[in-house]
């Protein structure tokens, strides 16, 4: 053996190369207890904070959705509220036809991701901004067609049938459990779907889009993939709100407002982390709270918060708390010598 080969094997042995952080291994199950606590809360509280919990539930899948598909995957999407519309209405279709609304809302994620299909053969041929428009154009026109489906109720809406025949108070603590359920689902799916090889080339993808496909990367079917399951957690999260409200009005579900939501959250949360929708979520909740009884100056408030942390907050809340401990609740990269080489 040469020495060159001996320093190399000595060096290779003295890295210290994992999937996660002491740090992120404590913060998961700090994270664990508060996942119990949660799902233990109908238990301990009146049903008005389960009632507002289940909107931050939807939030954090809404965001979280968003953050895969354009902080990991570099698809900027205006138009994700096409899926919690068709979501919602499937909730509404199934309920309709003999299904438990409960069971329907998974149904509903599998619906969108099959809607999914044919649209992202459209939404692909665009690129940069013209995807951004071009995604709400569709969900447009995808909110034009329900209102021309009579069975759906038209353009006034209609209300979900099926859960008359709950005791009210089982049916909040029913839709607490799935909207947390769904919560924990989009961002433990986000996860496990990132630290994997399509992780890897999504990440690449967005980096530099013609390197990653000269290095054999098939961007389409990255892009594809990512922009399925994006549709199945925003259809999923259309369920849930329509569980929660008892109607669907088309208006109200197919408005761009659930997009600027996503991307607001993200915003000051920290897109390209997976941690960024839960602070951005809980943020912007707490926000909404506050400011509820500001009127106009809600919005105004908002808008200077995005623009202030877009300028001396790129990597959102989340980015500036990791640079400063070092937490990473969801490492989706490797820790050389405790380092994240991500």
């Amino acid at each position: 053996m040469t020495l060159s080969h001996l320093l190399t094997d000595r060096a290779a042995a003295a890295l210290d190369v994992r999937r996660a952080a002491r740090t992120s291994k404590v913060s998961g199950g700090a994270l664990l207890a508060v996942v119990v606590v949660l799902g233990a809360l109908p238990y301990v509280v009146f049903s008005d904070v389960t009632d507002t919990l289940v909107n931050l539930f939807v939030l954090v899948a809404l965001a979280s959705m968003w953050n895969l598909l354009a902080g990991f995957g570099g698809l900027v999407s205006v138009g994700q509220q096409a899926f919690v519309g068709i979501g919602a209405y499937s909730v509404i279709a199934l309920a309709d036809a003999g299904v438990q609304p409960y069971l329907a809302v998974p149904l509903a994620a599998l619906t969108c991701a099959v809607f999914a299909v044919p649209t992202s053969w459209l939404a692909f041929r665009l690129r940069g901004d013209y995807f951004a428009v071009g995604t709400w154009v569709i969900a447009e026109v995808y909110r034009l067609l329900v209102v021309r489906v009579d069975a759906l109720g038209g353009a006034s809406g209609k209300g979900l049938a099926g859960l008359s025949g709950l005791d009210p108070a089982l049916r909040g603590a029913l839709t607490y459990w799935v909207a947390l359920a769904l919560a924990l689902a989009t961002v433990g799916g986000c996860y496990l779907l990132l630290r994997g090889r399509l992780g890897l080339s999504l990440m690449a993808v967005r980096d530099e889009e013609t390197a990653a496909s000269a290095a054999g990367i098939d961007v389409t079917r990255a892009k594809r993939i990512v922009y399925l399951v994006s549709a199945a957690g925003c259809g999923a999260a259309g369920g849930v709100i329509t569980i929660s409200s008892l109607s669907v009005n088309p208006d109200a579900i197919f408005n761009v407002q659930w997009s600027a939501y996503m991307i607001f959250i993200v915003l000051i949360g920290g897109i390209g982390f997976v941690e960024g929708p839960l602070v951005g979520a809980i943020a912007f909740f707490a926000l909404q709270q506050l400011l509820a009884d500001f009127g106009s100056w809600y919005l105004v408030i908002l808008g200077a918060v995005g623009i202030a942390t877009a300028l001396w907050l790129p990597g959102g809340l989340w980015g500036l708390a990791r640079d400063r401990t070092g937490l990473s609740l969801f490492p989706v990269g490797y820790f050389v010598r405790g380092t994240d080489a991500r």
